[in-house]
């Protein structure tokens, strides 16, 4: 059957688990995948290919991996389209194709049975196969009609003239699209702030901004200027350790949120007993947190150290005031404690591991001088079920519970500002970014080690803003491990980000798709793209967008298929449509009519200039700085493309009767940003007809420097820039008063 080369027998194997043949960049450069890219990304999906044997026992593996498990181990149907069928394989002798039954059962996710049936005998068999000399059948079956929404578990078992066969698959029966508001169907247009949350001063934080500073922006937000949204960075849980554990695109954990933002004096432990107290005004411990708050930067490791100090003797009085019993096993006996109970049992094991994984990773670092990783842990530790681990868990679980404190707090504080957007009538309320992967040396690595290709990076292609391609450092999500696991991990990723806000954005969209995949070891050029399954995690994520009544917005920037972005407007997610980008092939500015409804315009990114640097070439400055440009030619070429898209800007402007009073088409006539040309540019994307448009507060402040230089670590102050401004400020500056009112003139909030 497989009469090939083995360079042949490669490359079958490679198209039957997604790995792309070929693709084209962003610049259209064919690129052809070579076979040393697809052995080692097999490898990096656990596939057997030192040689032809082992390629050959995998191809028989995978062609007849279904007709051996019983089913495929996902299924989705789509709202109100007719039901669909489903495959039962089994063995099966000639002379019993009439005589056997399927007894099959739908389980909803409460556990409760949906529907039972038995199918048989006289089953009509669509298709045979001999396996080893044993025959098998396949014959379909009817899903039932008019499912509800949700996740279920099918049981099925085969009795009768065929082999006693068990099989069990996941069914997702999804809308046909994410959520979309009925004011924004009905025409209605939002526009809201952008901020990175660390990045806000305030007379009361500790060093960063935390989720009181947030609450007193969402009111001013909402209230005052009439925004319909906030947008945050990724709020998700880091090491916060300098400096390469700062990055919110690079968390130990998307599904849990970073500890730090919590605002230790709201925590009513803080205001209990004497030993907080005593703390809190000894001078030296206020002197730190006072030299953290004046820091030009944030100072992670700082913050961490005081922060947690009063945290840790919080947790002792909270348990101390709440719960009875002896270690580990606690009762609560209050209604705070009785909360907390309630929110770990809600959380689950999830919670439970990270949690473990927390105290796990503090214990291994305070027993070994060096630093060390989870991989480099005792082998019991490596997984997440043992006998060792278990005992640690027991011997431990006071430090596994603070843990899950911390978490505690953290959610109750971000749902006390979810309950103020609320109050100040917001439509959207919270916009989060939702990072495309973790560290895998973070807790999200340890957890999840069976759905992740811990040999491969992902990254991206090579093009002009990266000649030799990016390699992100993340491990990408294994597409054949995570659809056998039923999405589990995917499923709980999006349930958790998407609970406390109005709308999600999805960093990188495209890998829904297709990743690009590079093998650990080699350089991202010798990369390829890797395929997912986009029909069932679209479905997922319609489904829990719908749920949680949040709308999707997908970052689809760089290198995007058409079919790409077809495919994500048919289900309902936004395009994400930054000015910088939005040219036509001439190179001029795309006017307001030509951006897409369905999507959300901002003027620039995290990764990108802000207004001020770009027009005055702060970005290409401090890159010639670094030696970041490979000559002294490409960094004056940089600058004459600056000068040519400033003059587009300025024609652009012009066109709409933007262009402020007084102000030239001539770029070199206005060499520093004004606040009537931040106006005007805002105004140029309020007039688009896309449905959310998002103003970054740096841009109305005037800040000059981007918050992350991609390409750098610590040469530059990535993740940890402060706003020039205070909250208490920020909200009497006369600035956005003024923007506020231009941009409801164009987008009122209904």
């Amino acid at each position: 059957m497989y009469e090939h080369s083995e360079n042949e027998l490669l490359r079958m194997l490679a198209d039957r688990a997604g790995i792309a043949a070929d693709y084209y960049d962003i610049a259209g450069t064919h690129h052809v995948t070579a076979d040393e890219t697809r052995r080692a990304i097999l490898a990096a999906m656990s596939l057997r290919v030192s040689n032809r044997e082992e390629l050959i026992a995998e191809l028989e593996a995978w062609d007849n991996r279904w007709w051996l498990r019983g089913c495929e181990p996902v299924h989705v149907l789509r709202l109100g389209r007719d039901a669909d069928t489903w495959s039962f394989y089994g063995p099966c002798e000639s002379s019993g194709d009439s005589a056997f039954q399927i007894l099959w059962s739908l389980y909803a996710e409460n556990g409760e049975t949906h529907c039972e049936r038995a199918e048989g005998p006289g089953l009509r068999v669509e298709e045979t196969r001999t396996i080893q000399g044993r025959r098998f059948v396949r014959v379909a079956l009817a899903f039932p009609q008019d499912l509800p929404l949700g996740y279920y578990i099918v049981k099925a078992h085969a009795k009768g003239g065929v082999t006693n066969t068990e099989s069990t698959f996941h069914l997702i029966v999804a809308p046909e699209r994410c959520y979309i508001s009925d004011e924004l169907q009905q025409g209605v247009r939002w526009w809201g702030v952008a901020l990175q949350l660390y990045s806000l001063r305030s007379h009361h934080n500790w060093g960063v901004g935390d989720f009181r500073d947030l609450g007193a922006v969402i009111e001013w937000a909402g209230k005052r200027l009439g925004a319909a949204v906030v947008g945050l960075n990724p709020l998700h849980a880091l090491k916060n350790a300098m400096p390469y554990h700062i990055s919110p695109y690079s968390p130990s954990s998307r599904l849990f949120l970073n500890d730090l933002y919590i605002d230790v004096t709201q925590v009513p432990e803080c205001w209990i007993g004497p030993d907080v107290q005593n703390r809190l005004a000894d001078p030296s411990f206020r002197a730190r947190i006072e030299t953290a708050r004046r820091c030009e930067f944030v100072d992670y490791d700082a913050v961490k150290a005081t922060k947690r100090e009063i945290l840790e003797i919080c947790y002792r009085t909270f348990v101390r005031d709440n719960f009875e019993g002896v270690e580990p096993e606690l009762t609560p006996k209050t209604d705070r404690g009785k909360s907390f109970h309630h929110f770990t049992e809600r959380e689950g094991e999830s919670l439970t591991h990270y949690a473990l994984f927390q105290a796990l990773e503090e214990e291994r670092q305070s027993a070994s001088s060096a630093s060390t990783v989870w991989e480099d842990w005792p082998e019991p530790y490596r997984t997440r079920r043992s006998d060792a681990l278990e005992e640690f868990r027991r011997r431990q679980m006071p430090r596994v519970r603070f843990f899950q404190y911390l978490q505690w707090l953290a959610v109750e504080q971000l749902q006390e500002a979810v309950k103020k957007t609320h109050e100040a009538d917001m439509p959207i309320g919270l916009y989060h970014d939702f990072a495309l992967g973790s560290e895998r040396y973070g807790a999200d690595g340890w957890l999840n080690q069976d759905v992740l290709a811990f040999r491969a990076d992902c990254g991206a292609p090579p093009d002009a803003f990266a000649p030799e391609g990016q390699n992100w450092g993340i491990s990408p999500l294994d597409p054949l491990r995570l659809r056998a696991s039923g999405y589990r991990y995917f499923i709980e990723l999006l349930r958790n980000n998407l609970r406390n806000g109005g709308a999600i954005r999805i960093d990188h969209v495209m890998a829904l798709f297709r990743l690009f995949w590079i093998p650990r070891g080699l350089p991202p050029a010798m990369g390829t793209y890797v395929y997912y399954r986009d029909d069932e995690l679209l479905a997922i994520l319609a489904l829990e967008s719908v749920r949680a009544k949040a709308v999707v917005i997908g970052e689809d920037l760089g290198t995007v298929p058409d079919w790409v972005r077809d495919r994500l407007q048919t289900a309902g997610v936004c395009s994400y449509r930054v000015f910088y980008f939005e040219r036509e092939q001439s190179g001029g500015w795309k006017s307001p009519a030509q951006y897409p409804a369905q999507s959300l315009a901002v003027v620039t990114t995290h990764d990108l200039p802000t207004l001020d640097g770009y027009w005055e070439g702060v970005d290409i400055e401090t890159r010639s700085a670094l030696g970041l440009f490979p000559s002294d030619e490409a960094r004056n070429a940089m600058w004459a493309e600056r000068h040519r898209e400033k003059a587009g800007i300025l024609a652009a402007l012009k066109s709409q009767g933007l262009l402020p009073s007084g102000v030239s088409e001539d770029p070199a006539q206005m060499p520093t940003m004004t606040t009537e040309l931040m106006e005007g540019i805002h105004q140029y994307l309020a007039r688009t007809p896309a449905w959310i448009v998002l103003v970054n507060i740096e841009d109305v402040l005037g800040t000059r420097c981007q918050t992350n230089l991609p390409g750098t670590v610590d040469q530059h102050p990535n993740w940890r820039r402060k706003l020039s401004l205070t909250v208490e400020d920020l909200i009497q500056d006369s600035r956005f008063e003024r923007l506020a009112a231009l941009l409801r003139l164009t987008r009122p909030l209904v």
